[in-house]
């Protein structure tokens, strides 16, 4: 019998439903969310792979995979994630289960480095600032926006794997020093990777721009707070194209309007989209946009292509390649029989 793979009927690429609706070993079920919730739980209860957005404020919290929708869901096996994250998804509860949780890291990654560079240039060369001005002022001069190059300055990245190496890769084109701490990764393999290995503490005093590349986990949630952005070099910038969590809006608002930063380009938010009214929206060094790294086509559809040959790969009883989990591994065995 096919395995019963679920999905909500959220924007996805048509690569992932043409895959999967290909495969013999694997019957797919887009669930309306729009129906009841009672037909959305029983569609889900018959799921043995459960494909989720990995963005939480997509998925109504309900349909996200917690304790009790796992305790609803008997048969399930598997959580597949769309994208690197997985804050849709509890995977200790998940490891208890014997669930193998599963992303998809790297699909997107040349699209979240560049949407970073995208966030420096516009920050460092004040772009934003002047595409409004040009629009609604008048009477200023072009030194009134002058800006700053990238190039010779230092760059600190918190994080370097796929995204953080590609980042390294673009920095190097753009004649910056390249610093990196990542407490997964041994000083050799920072440095083949583009980087000079340091510890979060250099970094945060030696770098010119600090930017972001880590998951959100029980480790680096607040993880830049008032002290970590007092660290920072006056009038340094900071990028995050990670996840929202990981640093505090409200220390970072209050370290830009103190003047201590220059600036930031922020892509992620502990709300997605941020209300109107944030305190951080107000600022003209700040270059905000919503989430939107990572989201190219070109991203999209290489994520799309291959959560579903993962998945196709995994009904036809191949292991995945990319296990969030890997303590799960035994009990999900001893679940298949």
């Amino acid at each position: 019998m096919p395995r019963q793979v679920v999905r909500l009927n959220l924007w996805t690429d048509p690569a992932f439903d043409r895959i999967v609706g290909a495969s013999p070993d694997a019957a797919l079920t887009v669930v309306d969310l729009a129906s009841p919730p009672e037909a959305i739980l029983a569609q889900l209860g018959e799921a043995d792979i459960y494909h989720v957005s990995a963005a939480k404020d997509e998925v109504p919290p309900q349909w996200q995979v917690t304790r009790e929708l796992i305790r609803r869901c008997p048969r399930l096996i598997c959580a597949s994630t769309s994208g690197a994250g997985y804050d849709t998804v509890d995977v200790d509860a998940c490891t208890e289960h014997g669930i193998l949780v599963v992303n998809q890291a790297g699909g997107n990654a040349a699209s979240v480095a560049e949407h970073a560079f995208g966030l420096m240039l516009a920050v460092t060369r004040r772009i934003v600032e002047s595409d409004h001005l040009l629009k609604t002022a008048s009477g200023f001069s072009r030194e009134d926006l002058m800006g700053r190059e990238l190039s010779g300055q230092t760059l600190g990245l918190v994080g370097i794997g796929h995204i953080g190496r590609y980042t390294a890769r673009l920095a190097q084109a753009f004649g910056m020093h390249v610093l990196a701490t990542d407490p997964y990764l041994d000083a050799a393999e920072i440095q083949a990777r583009g980087a000079r290995p340091v510890p979060l503490d250099e970094l945060l005093t030696s770098s010119d721009v600090v930017s972001l590349h880590c998951p959100r986990t029980a480790e680096t949630r607040n993880l830049f707070g008032a002290a970590a952005f007092r660290s920072m070099k006056r009038g340094a910038l900071f990028i995050s194209t990670a996840r929202g969590g990981i640093h505090d809006e409200a220390a970072l608002y209050d370290a830009l309007a103190a003047g201590h930063l220059g600036g930031a380009g922020l892509d992620v938010w502990n709300v997605e989209p941020p209300p109107s009214d944030h305190p951080l929206l107000t600022l003209p060094n700040v270059v905000s946009t919503y989430h939107t790294a990572g989201v190219t086509h070109e991203g999209r559809r290489k994520v799309a292509a291959m959560a579903a040959e993962q998945i196709v790969a995994l009904c036809a009883g191949t292991l995945p390649g990319r296990i969030v989990n890997p303590d799960a591994l035994p009990a999900f065995l001893r679940r298949l029989g």
